[in-house]
């Protein structure tokens, strides 16, 4: 069966659909780009508060974990009221959670609202985006997500130099109160979101649907996933201060994270659109192994580099990396699952993957603080990535051998047996029999 008649209707695959994919553009670029735009100020945070390096961390960690956990909420409540309200309410919350943490005096208080609250408001923001894009597209879906997944790097390149500009004018406090107000423009994003009258939504109770769990491709897209997320983000929080520790001057440490968001910027599309092609798509799921291979083999070799031009090698390779596997990441998923089950599995996955993602940076923090050496928090996320990318590379060969397996024997099967009548299992309308 062809997928656009899973959905029961035909996606768009334009006109109005590329607003909609400016505006997912808009509400990503602040939801990714946010949590590791802040750690510029975590320098400054950490002075004015006393806290440690794994303290600090945590500010990020949290954000991104409520981001997560707050998957399968926000999936009922598109489900419910659609991408436009949701993103919109993300937005105004993103906003006032930042203008309230300007005024914060402990790092418990910054935890509760830019993690929490800011985390969750973020949240809102990318499950809206995402499921409204699954609506809009299928042929030319892979290059919509490339489109839409490149506002993190997009706003990444303008929000490091910014942030940095800010600190130096008016401190972590105005910066922070700067920032909410520019977080508000994710309600113009969700005001594109205009919702399609012949989009067929799921039941609200199917967006903790478990029965995935009995899907092998799915586990072990899980499995590589969260081995991806505990590595992912640590290196992007604590790049600068590793420059800085190496002797880079603060402005030239912060223009690393522009490097990377520049050359992330260009990737993701191109990955999108590489995706898309007749030799890749079929393929995918390999190609996901791949990038996240070649992401963990950067980290793995940044220990050995001491000055600022190859610092600055790093980050393009990185921007590389990092953007290649973020352009595939829910392509993946919705290659998976299919459109109409994406928003139940996205859900399912995120709310799991907070637990990678808020011990990640953290743990990273804490070798810092243990062994004085940034080098360890570089290995370690590495050969996580790595193994996660081998796992996944391995695990779908095995999978899709099997696959081909199970279908050689179903095609071997006698026709009377496929047509013999079924009885249906017992519960809500009892036992009947029906003939296929």
């Amino acid at each position: 069966m062809h997928r656009a008649n899973e959905l029961g209707y035909k996606p768009l695959d334009g006109g109005w659909g590329w607003m909609v994919v400016f505006g997912a553009h808009i509400s990503i670029g602040f939801a990714y780009s946010t949590p590791k735009a802040l750690s510029i100020f975590f320098k400054e945070i950490q002075e004015d508060l006393g806290a440690s390096y794994s303290e600090i961390a945590w500010i990020s960690s949290i954000m991104l974990a409520a981001m997560y956990a707050g998957g399968p909420v926000s999936s009922v409540l598109v489900n419910r009221f659609g991408s436009r309200p949701i993103v919109i309410l993300g937005g105004l919350m993103c906003g006032l959670s930042m203008v309230t943490a300007s005024f914060g005096s402990s790092i418990i208080y910054l935890y509760f609202f830019i993690g929490v609250i800011g985390g969750c408001g973020l949240s809102l923001n990318l499950n809206a985006s995402l499921t409204i894009i699954s609506k809009y597209f299928l042929a030319k879906r892979p290059l919509a997500n490339g489109l839409a997944m490149a506002g993190s790097p997009v706003f990444l390149c303008c929000l490091a130099p910014l942030n940095q500009y800010l600190l130096d004018k008016f401190g972590w406090r105005g910066s922070l109160f700067v920032l909410g107000g520019l977080m508000l423009n994710c309600c113009v994003a969700g005001a594109l979101m205009r919702p399609l009258k012949a989009s067929c939504m799921e039941n609200a109770k199917m967006f903790l649907d478990v029965s995935f769990f009995k899907d092998r491709g799915f586990i072990i897209y899980l499995i590589g996933n969260m081995m991806f997320i505990f590595g992912a983000y640590a290196p992007i929080v604590f790049l600068s201060a590793y420059a800085i520790n190496q002797g880079v001057e603060e402005y030239s440490a912060a223009y690393l994270l522009s490097i990377t968001g520049f050359v992330d910027m260009f990737v993701r599309p191109g990955t999108g659109l590489v995706a898309n092609s007749k030799w890749i798509r079929p393929r995918i799921q390999y190609f996901f192994s791949f990038a996240m291979i070649f992401n963990g083999a950067c980290h793995l070799l940044c220990p050995l580099i001491r000055s600022y031009p190859f610092l600055v090698v790093y980050a393009v390779f990185f921007g590389i990396g990092f953007g290649m596997v973020f352009a595939l990441i829910f392509e993946c998923l919705m290659d998976l699952m299919g459109n109409r089950r994406f928003p139940s599995a996205v859900g399912l996955v995120t709310i799991i993957e907070c637990f990678p993602m808020l011990l990640g940076p953290p743990t990273a923090g804490l070798l810092v603080d243990v062994f004085g050496d940034y080098k360890y928090l570089f290995f370690m996320c590495g050969s996580v990535i790595v193994t996660g990318g081998l796992f996944l590379f391995i695990m779908n060969i095995y999978n899709y051998h099997m696959l081909a397996k199970e279908n050689r024997a179903k095609s071997r099967e006698p026709k009377w047996s496929q047509a013999r009548p079924m009885r249906t299992r017992e519960g809500g309308g009892g036992n009947t029999e029906k003939t296929t």
